[in-house]
């Protein structure tokens, strides 16, 4: 019993009270030098200034001046907090601060040293003279003591084998400081041989002491050059976060022609243990597929989110959890996560809690297509907002069970939206799909009569002053979303193949969720502070479709495999409901751009809210009887574009 009450104690010692006194200590031992330095830089200064004339000066005037730069010197530390910087991570930032603290201390002092009186004034230049000093005794210190951090902490190797000798594309930021840290940790995993730049600009230039080379077209030469002098290549380390799909891909296929391993630095959102040294990540799909950078307006999507109470449903599937981490990033005063899985609402509302434990969470399992349910939960709840994500997706087993895709997709998105409008809600916003666009499937002609619903209803609202809008968002393939084929592909690869395609030739618009929601918030953001047509439907740009057959080989050759030798490709022909190509937008929406390249908006296209809602009714019942039959024909009556694939029609 004795002994758990010492370890206790020593336990609260060590974690709680010696980093208190520890801190404090530091902080009065960096003050304390800063004082001194600061008496010590005005006698110097003056030295400097008098030289063997130093003796003139009084002591009562060294006396004076030293407290009036003692006072002025204590008052912009304690302002600036400039004692508080560690100085074991002294930068340039540091001495930025350092210099603008000098250049207010001159400033004080300047303006009361021509009031001094005769007997106790110094020369004119002194002020300017310890300006450079006073800096110097100041900044030198803290730089020192940083360069004798790095070589008291350097450990023995981590990595005892062979470092692997690499190249590394990209001159920027990220790579100078992928180098310093790897430097700094000692570790001999990979031996730097040169640098890849972009352009010819930096050729002969250094980044601690490691050479820009030359250009990506260069490369091969490169190569050869390092293989002559007995140090071969090993791999290529990608360091700039902001290249695009193209150059990935050119990357992928030259580092497979010439045997090297590809391998780029983690983005700031993968690094999970931030004491962690420097490890590269194996290039991942979601690289190939990378586009330029969007800007977004922030300002207006923070505005829109702060202090609101937000409602999210599907918050467990891929796009509504995204959903959820990004509003929680907002600042919302209130969110309920709406979701009929009890495992993914478990995993959403743990998530969200361990990463903002002070935002009240509200956790409802419900079917969307249970109208009492979701009418008590948004009447109850009061949201402001309302991003309904929930909808079944995957075309197959919807096109295999058309009754549970007409009651969620359909009859779901018209329960949400009623009780939009019922409870005063602000806006809703439907998360659509390209598969709504001249559907071929089940699930695209549900999304597509959930879009035209929340049309109707929108146009409605906008006669009626402060009615709820409603804000329809359309795109492509999500990457990585469960039910696509990048997560199939990958267990196949896993398991040795052969990966299953469908056709040769299909292709579809690939976005990653992250990306995806992003452009959702500023499409929501955009249609609540702007003047725009009511009934719209704002569609994401997805930038070039992709093959899906050179999606599987790229993820084969990621993989360090070969297409047709190490991994199998079977084609087994289309599923129904499916189609080889998918497209955006309908020849009748006649897309507009807007304030954000990546975001346009869609003329309306939608029927009478009245019809449609007495339509719904009927499907709703339809559904419900499991009539099959008679539940696609009214279908095909009510999306007209609509070309069944199924035989039950």
């Amino acid at each position: 019993m004795k002994e758990m009450y010492v370890r206790k104690v020593r336990s609260v010692l060590r974690r709680k009270i010696y980093p208190f006194f520890k801190k404090r200590v530091r902080v009065f031992l960096s003050f304390s030098h800063d004082i001194f330095v600061t008496i010590l830089s005005l006698q110097v200064s003056i030295f400097l200034r008098m030289g063997d004339d130093f003796s003139q000066i009084s002591l009562k005037a060294l006396a004076f001046n030293s407290c009036l730069y003692v006072v002025f010197g204590a008052l912009v530390f304690l302002s600036k907090h400039v004692y508080r910087g560690m100085w074991k991570y002294a930068s340039l930032g540091d001495l930025v601060s350092i210099s603008l603290s000098v250049t207010y201390i001159t400033f004080l002092y300047v303006s009361v040293m021509f009031f001094l009186p005769l007997d106790l004034s110094l020369p004119r230049s002194t002020p300017l003279i310890n300006w450079f000093v006073l800096t110097a005794f100041l900044g030198a210190p803290r730089i020192l003591y940083r360069m004798y951090c790095q070589y008291r902490n350097k450990k023995p190797s981590l990595y005892p084998l062979k470092p692997k000798t690499a190249l590394i594309i990209g001159s920027g930021d990220q790579t100078e400081l992928f180098i310093r840290e790897t430097l700094r940790q000692n570790d001999n995993m990979y031996e730097f041989l040169g640098i890849i730049g972009y352009k010819n600009v930096h050729k002969g230039q250094k980044i601690h002491h490691i050479p820009v080379i030359g250009t990506i077209s260069e490369i091969p030469t490169f190569i050869d050059r390092f293989k002559k002098k007995d140090t071969p290549v090993d791999m290529l380390i990608v360091a700039d976060q902001h290249l695009n799909g193209k150059v990935i891909k050119s990357l992928v296929a030259l580092a497979n022609s010439l045997d090297l391993r590809l391998a780029r630095l983690p983005h700031i959102s993968e690094i999970t243990d931030p004491t962690e040294g420097p490890r590269v990540r194996p290039v991942a799909i979601e690289d190939l597929l990378g586009r330029p950078q969007t800007r977004l307006d922030r300002e207006s999507m923070h505005a829109m989110i702060k202090g609101k109470r937000i409602l999210v449903t599907g918050a467990g599937g891929t796009i509504g959890g995204e959903l959820v981490r990004q509003i929680s990033n907002f600042h919302p005063s209130h969110i309920c996560l709406v979701d009929n899985s009890e495992y993914l609402l478990y995993t959403a509302s743990s998530a969200l809690s361990e990463h903002h434990p002070a935002l009240p969470i509200q956790k409802v399992l419900a079917d969307v297509a249970c109208r009492e349910k979701i009418h008590h939960v948004i009447s109850s709840f009061k949201p402001e907002l309302v991003f309904h994500a929930a909808a079944l997706k995957h075309v197959p087993l919807v096109e295999e069970n058309p009754a549970e895709g007409c009651l969620t997709n359909v009859i779901g998105t018209r329960n949400v939206a009623d009780a939009c409008r019922e409870s005063g809600v602000k806006a809703m916003l439907l998360i659509s799909t390209d598969k709504a666009i001249n559907p071929s499937s089940v699930m695209g002609a549900t999304k597509r009569l959930a879009e035209s619903y929340c049309q109707a209803l929108d146009i409605l609202e906008h006669t009626i002053p402060h009615g709820t809008s409603y804000v329809s968002v359309r795109f492509g393939n999500v990457l990585g979303s469960s039910g696509s084929v990048v997560p199939l592909f990958k267990r196949q690869i896993e398991k040795g193949g052969p990966i299953t395609l469908t056709h040769p030739d299909m292709t579809r618009y690939f976005m990653t969720a992250h990306e995806a929601v992003e452009l959702v918030l500023q499409a929501m953001a955009f249609a609540l502070t702007s003047q725009i047509k009511a009934g719209g439907v704002f569609v994401l740009d997805m930038g070039e479709p992709v093959k899906i057959l050179d999606m599987a080989t790229q993820m084969i050759t990621l993989a360090g495999l070969k297409p047709d030798i190490d991994i199998e490709i079977k084609y087994i022909g289309l599923r129904p409901g499916e189609k080889l190509f998918e497209e955006l937008f309908h020849a009748s929406e006649h897309l507009l751009p807007t304030n954000n390249a990546s975001i346009f908006l869609g003329a309306p296209r939608t029927s009478n809210y009245e019809f449609l809602s007495q339509s719904l009714q009927e499907l709703e019942h339809i559904a419900k009887s499991q009539d099959t039959h008679r539940l696609l024909s009214l279908l095909q009556t009510l999306v007209p574009e609509y070309a069944s694939s199924n035989p039950n029609a």
